[in-house]
């Protein structure tokens, strides 16, 4: 079952909002090009940014209409030797040979022609690097990921580099909130929930109590005094809040045993004076999966941004395909 992650998250504001608001950008841009009188199409071709930041959204709009788009990026951002070439190729242009080069100074021995096609190519494909003649250099879309490249590395290390990217689906939704075992099966097939809790688990990307569920103990609405209380009884009683206590803070604070309040219980409920409440399981993110995962929302934002920006870039013909989901 594919994993839909919707476009349509609340933009960032203040420092952020400069790096993910490329679709304001584009239409400065507009304006310029409706007042600009260039000598010859070559000079707008050779030397206006507008028209090259425009050229690239659109080459990059074909990749972004791919239904799997999301799922391909980060499987690509997955790796840090493609991340490390991300984190050059920001700074300036390379060829294959001068990357080879640069690798070799980290100590990573790898053939031109693996550099080419398992780390550059792939990186292209999504739209994060281009080439011109043998030089390749990030697009403006890649200089905007670049930012994220550390997190991404934390990423890279914790989780398959080739997967339907059900973990940071997973992330995502738990950005939100804490979230149920039924609720996640919701979120990401069920054939797969056990694998993906034990992998994010195993991370330390994700937490959760090591009980199945919580088993609480209020105190009703019911009056007292309406009823008449042995010692222990109203001991136990006394105890109860209308938040809730589990048996084993029970037996904490009375200073009794699991087995005697669990027998006196018993009585409480009879006399309406005391109720059950089973709470389910809930996973939530530790400080790590909540940084990737805000990692990742952050870049969902940035292609969201991307998309509406390469609408403006291809207004005078505009494809028919106009994806709002993205699939992971």
């Amino acid at each position: 079952m594919g994993i839909l992650v919707t476009l349509g998250l609340t933009k960032p504001s203040g420092k952020e909002q400069e790096n993910h608001d490329l679709s304001t950008v584009m239409k400065s841009f507009d304006q310029e090009c409706r007042n600009c009188s260039p000598a010859s199409p070559l000079q707008c071709i050779t030397r206006c940014k507008a028209y090259k930041l425009k050229n690239e959204l659109r080459t990059l709009r074909k990749a972004l209409s791919n239904p799997d788009y999301m799922r391909d990026l980060l499987n690509v951002l997955k790796n840090e030797t493609r991340l490390q070439i991300v984190q050059a190729i920001a700074d300036r242009r390379y060829t294959v040979g001068q990357l080879q080069q640069e690798l070799k100074r980290t100590g990573q021995i790898q053939s031109q022609t693996t550099i080419s096609e398992e780390y550059l190519h792939p990186l292209v494909a999504v739209g994060v690097a281009t080439q011109i003649g043998e030089e390749y250099y990030a697009t403006t879309f890649g200089l905007r990921l670049t930012p994220l490249v550390g997190r991404f590395q934390q990423l890279a290390k914790k989780l398959p580099s080739h997967s339907e990217c059900y973990e940071e689906a997973l992330l995502q939704s738990l950005l939100t909130g804490p979230k149920t075992f039924e609720h996640i099966e919701s979120v990401i097939s069920q054939k797969n929930v056990a694998r993906t809790l034990k992998r994010l688990s195993s991370a330390k990307l994700i937490d959760s109590p090591k009980e199945r569920d919580y088993i609480f103990i209020f105190k009703s609405k019911r009056d007292p005094n309406k009823e008449t209380f042995t010692t222990t009884e109203r001991k136990i009683y006394d105890a109860l809040s209308d938040q809730g206590i589990s048996v084993g803070n029970l037996a904490k604070k009375t200073d009794l045993s699991a087995r005697i309040i669990y027998r006196y219980l018993r009585c409480l409920k009879g006399k309406k004076l005391a109720f059950c409440r089973r709470t389910p399981k809930t996973y939530r993110l530790t400080s790590l999966g909540e940084k990737l995962a805000s990692s990742m929302q952050v870049m969902q934002e940035i292609v969201e941004d991307t998309w509406n920006s390469s609408e403006i870039a291809v207004q005078d013909n505009r494809s028919s395909v106009q994806p709002t989901q993205i699939r992971l």
